[in-house]
């Protein structure tokens, strides 16, 4: 069946729409249009000629393409510091020399459940990473939020540090591709946005 018509759980999809003819409401600067749909309950859609449902929404956003930009490139930089910090913690050491093609993907096929269990797990952050993820946290929070505060600065992460919710709000913030997010509580933190 077609994903487009299920969602087994609670899903965010985000797509980015860089608009060649369209012009958006301030002609300022660059906007690219943030579209999201989420389900907060499991949906079957059979007919969509006659499918309601209180649990899915819809939007946009429009959002200056140089934030998205610089904000994907501070995500990078955080999801590099909570990989090493992921690697060190499990006693993994770092290779001088990188890996060819070949190797890296040999050992992913020898090890597939070892790096999912990596990817999940919680990855307890130095001070220097936790400020960074901080600061990105409040941007996205700016970027997200109707009326922004941008002096405000989070006190805590509201959600699990975890390599795979660090990328997956790398790729939200990716204008080339969209991403689904399905982590609880990065769910939950998102869609209160």
């Amino acid at each position: 069946e077609s994903r487009a018509a299920n969602a087994s759980k609670k899903e965010l999809n985000i797509q980015w729409y860089i608009p060649s003819l369209a012009k958006p409401p301030n002609n300022t600067e660059t906007k690219v249009l943030l579209l999201y749909a989420y389900n907060t309950e499991p949906v079957k859609i059979r007919n969509i000629k006659i499918f309601s449902s209180m649990s899915v929404f819809s939007g946009h956003l429009w959002i200056p393409l140089a934030r998205v930009l610089s904000l994907r490139g501070k995500l990078s930089n955080l999801k590099q510091q909570v990989e090493l910090l992921t690697q060190s913690s499990r006693g993994l050491s770092l290779d001088s020399e990188p890996m060819s093609f070949l190797k890296k993907s040999e050992s992913l096929k020898r090890m597939p459940s070892k790096k999912l269990q990596m990817d999940v797990a919680k990855v307890h952050l130095d001070e220097k990473t936790e400020e960074m993820a901080k600061r990105c946290l409040s941007e996205i929070k700016t970027l997200l939020s109707v009326v922004p505060d941008p002096s405000l600065l989070w006190t805590e992460i509201p959600f699990d540090v975890t390599l795979q919710s660090i990328a997956s709000l790398e790729d939200m913030f990716d204008p080339t591709i969209g991403c689904i997010i399905t982590e609880e509580n990065l769910f939950n933190w998102i869609i209160s946005l």
